[in-house]
């Protein structure tokens, strides 16, 4: 049974008088095609006019929709099934939250790395909700280093609340671990593709954030903080969340303007989970066209425009 959010009302009972429709013209065999034809024309519309005005909060409702396509549904669209998962950090553990592996797009191979939140409530604990642990994130780093080995161009999928805050990840240097990332994915010498599915929280989503080209999907957000925690923090409440989400400036069109990401992604008409397979394909138009934009690059030029795409986030100079 398909998940609508609140907003989506509109689009429910348009969907649900589409198919009492279809149903009727199933079972009495009478033609209803100009009815259908009719209903599904006004459907597109109301999915375009209702995604169109979308605030700040409904973008954020729209990236955790249970429905969204995770990344490993997006690496075996992109390769085919043609996909060999790597597993463990070589250390503690395998973080089932941090998956990856080498997969190859039109005959390319690429090192794809990124959080799975899980499909359903046993798989979503299994995964830990997409919360990786520090071993989640030198995995991450072991599979960075291999591509970099390998001259392999690598890709991320970000979608995360944010590392798991336990008390135990901070005992194993969750914090070092994510800093660690930070620094060494600044000076991999093969092509970074960061591509925001979902949610992009805090140093969570920054620990395998780093690259050459971060792109946003249309309904997706990115930001230090959610709109829950600083709605808690600022009000002492979760009441405020949406005043907070306008604040924080965290939807793709915002991160763009401000220069902090480099491109935006678009959606389907009604979200990615509305029609994942135009979804994964525009994100494999993208991720071809910024590698073949990257790969003339030499090594030591594309980690000097790295540097200098960091290093002048947040700085301004008055005239």
């Amino acid at each position: 049974m398909a998940v609508y959010l609140d907003f989506e009302t509109p689009i429910q009972e348009l969907e649900e008088q589409l198919e009492n429709l279809k149903q009727v013209k199933e079972k009495s065999k009478l033609k209803s095609d100009d009815a259908i034809v009719e209903l599904e024309a006004k459907l597109v519309q109301t999915k375009k006019s209702i995604y169109k005005n979308l605030t700040a909060w409904q973008k954020v409702q729209v990236s955790r929709h249970p429905e969204r396509p995770y990344t490993l549904a997006y690496i075996e669209a992109l390769t085919g099934g043609n996909f060999i998962e790597l597993h463990g950090d070589r250390n503690v553990r395998d973080d089932k939250a941090m998956v990856g592996g080498m997969g190859s797009i039109d005959g390319k191979t690429f090192m794809f790395v990124g959080q799975q939140k899980g499909i359903n409530t046993k798989m979503r604990q299994y995964r830990n909700f997409g919360m990786a642990n520090p071993e989640g994130y030198r995995k991450a780093l072991r599979l960075f280093k291999m591509a970099e080995k390998f001259n392999k161009p690598i890709v991320c999928f970000i979608d995360t609340p944010g590392a798991f805050p336990g008390l135990e990840a901070e005992e194993r240097g969750q914090g070092e671990a994510i800093a660690k990332n930070i620094f060494e994915m600044m000076n991999l010498r093969v092509p970074v593709i960061a591509i925001v599915i979902g949610e992009g929280a805090s140093g969570g989503a920054l620990g395998i954030g780093v690259a050459d080209k971060v792109m946003m999907m249309e309904y997706t957000w990115y930001s230090v903080i959610s709109p829950e925690s600083c709605s808690s923090i600022l009000w002492r409440s979760w009441d405020f969340k949406e005043q907070a989400a306008e604040a924080l400036k965290l939807t793709a069109d915002d991160m763009l303007s401000n220069g902090l990401v480099d491109g935006i992604i678009k959606e389907p008409v009604g979200g990615a989970h509305g029609n994942p397979l135009e979804a994964y394909e525009n994100v494999k138009e993208e991720i071809l066209l910024q590698y073949n934009s990257l790969k003339s690059l030499n090594a030591d030029a594309r980690i000097t425009k790295r540097i200098e795409k960091y290093s002048g986030m947040g700085v301004f100079v008055e005239g």
